[in-house]
């Protein structure tokens, strides 16, 4: 497969891709529905073998924007998934300041449901501020983490790459997440914010494991459509420098 050097070249003209705003809108649809559709909700299933699990619904949509994020940075190298990351971040604060505006809102006198409307979307400032500054940490360590290790491996062993990269990167996230939204609040016990943080940093691992074959089937696919797999030589790993 031909490979682009990690740099532009002067006088050529930039590539065009024809899949990466799709890849780009899919990450912040997942990024989004994680946010408002998960956190309101406490499941509970019995699994054989492990007994029962409790988790916040959320998790199940988390994950899936890492192996997004996992995609884009093998595909398409890590400065272009940082542009993703920056706009998955505006997406999210976006997304939290209208669901706290239309929350606050006064209701028509006949309509009955703002309660369960608080329950849903009313999530408080804390744990929306929480969320994305883990989300922002944990998706460029996650990144810079494939991007490195590709370079380690000479573009082999995928596997380790995107298994490796989410280890960390989930690492970061539900360190910084759970005390910074939960510590000192009751929600959640202090005495068990340790328990929780770190079953649902296994519970996030193993869906990455899980997704890893068609983690494999649309990397592959995508570089061949693209005729791109970027190596990320010279890149410029500064998180806030979005122009290249």
């Amino acid at each position: 497969m031909n490979t682009l050097p990690s740099t532009p070249v002067p006088g050529e003209p930039r590539r065009e891709y024809r899949y990466f705003n799709y890849v780009m809108v899919a990450f912040a649809t997942v990024l989004v529905c994680s946010n408002l559709i998960g956190p309101a909700k406490i499941a509970q299933i019995d699994l054989p073998l492990w007994g029962v699990l409790t988790f916040g619904a959320g998790v199940l949509f988390f994950p899936i924007s890492y192996v997004f994020g996992d995609i884009l940075t093998e595909v398409y190298g890590y400065s272009r998934a940082r542009r993703v990351i920056w706009s998955g971040f505006a997406a999210l604060a976006f997304a939290s300041i209208m669901a706290s505006i239309v929350v606050a809102l006064p209701p028509a006198p006949f309509w009955q449901h703002q309660g369960a409307y608080e329950v849903a979307f009313g999530t408080t400032w804390r744990i929306a501020l929480a969320s994305m500054i883990a989300y922002f940490c944990g998706e460029f360590v996650n990144s810079w983490v494939l991007a490195k290790m590709k370079l380690w491996t000479r573009g082999r062993h995928l596997w380790s790459r995107t298994i490796g990269s989410t280890i960390f990167g989930q690492a970061v996230d539900s360190a910084l997440f759970y005390p910074l939204a939960f510590y000192g609040t009751g929600i959640i016990p202090d005495d068990k914010l340790l328990i929780v943080m770190l079953a649902q940093f296994t519970l996030k691992v193993l869906v990455e494991v899980v997704f890893t074959p068609v983690t494999y089937v649309v990397v592959n696919w995508l570089k061949r459509a693209e005729n791109e797999d970027y190596y990320d030589r010279d890149t410029d790993f500064n998180p806030f420098h979005v122009k290249n």
